[in-house]
């Protein structure tokens, strides 16, 4: 391997960047929907909620024509209340513009358990940002994804962020990576990619031509078949003796 020019470093978010645990099973998430739906005139069982949000989610999956093919939150919130506006007086026209991301929202902030940087992300973001263009890509929503960056402190960090939600597909289907290298205006060859998923992360950066620095986290598949990182770090801190790695050969 010869020393590289590292221009940018584009990151993983979730498990890479930010520690979070969330629980889709808790039942106060669709009894809270319930009861939120109630003050727009719908009426229904938590039961009920839980089963056309996954009953829509499953359709979206099952409609698209991608390989890797990735949910859109508030839009199934959106095809949710649309299924009702026909019914008298249910959702004035004007809230279906917020109560969906609303919706979305609140989904996810009950299923939050845990959202938090790992140790040492803040300190190497600060060293990296007057060195390197710093970009991200997220398989989320952005309705979830860019709350819980601003949350943890890391909003304006990165430019672009790529959410998959936005798209219609995830990692690792390389038009999110194309994406991201068209943002940054850089070639794959002078670009970093971090990232805790062997296969959603390190097998497709490695498809695009981009060195790859493996974040063994406490998420993540930490093997795929045929699949081996050009670095891997155990603490986050540890990158910058990854970026020394490819700088200095």
């Amino acid at each position: 391997m010869i020393a590289m020019i590292i221009k940018a470093i584009l990151f993983d978010i979730n498990g890479t960047l930010i520690d979070i645990n969330t629980d889709e099973t808790n039942e106060e998430i669709f009894r809270t929907i319930s009861h939120i739906l109630t003050y727009q005139g719908i009426f229904m069982h938590r039961r009920e909620v839980r089963d056309e949000y996954y009953q829509i989610m499953d359709v979206q999956r099952k409609t698209s024509q991608e390989k890797y093919p990735e949910f859109n939150v508030v839009e199934l919130f959106r095809e949710f209340l649309n299924r009702r506006l026909s019914a008298r007086g249910v959702v004035r026209t004007d809230k279906l513009k917020w109560l969906p991301v609303f919706l979305a929202e609140a989904y996810r902030g009950i299923s939050l358990n845990r959202l938090q940087l790992y140790p040492g992300v803040l300190d190497v973001l600060n060293d990296l940002r007057p060195r390197y263009k710093l970009a991200a890509i997220s398989d989320a929503q952005s309705a979830w994804c860019l709350p819980e960056v601003r949350a943890v402190g890391i909003d304006g960090y990165f430019d672009p962020i790529i959410v998959s939600g936005d798209f219609g597909y995830r990692k690792p289907d390389p038009r999110l990576f194309t994406a991201a290298l068209t943002g940054l205006r850089v070639a794959p060859e002078n670009v970093l990619f971090v990232g805790n998923d062997m296969f959603r992360d390190v097998f497709a950066a490695k498809q695009q031509g981009i060195k790859t620095v493996f974040f063994s986290s406490n998420q993540g598949r930490k093997q795929a078949e045929g699949v081996k990182p050009d670095y891997i770090i155990y603490q986050f801190p540890e990158m910058r003796q990854a970026i020394e790695f490819f700088e200095s050969l």
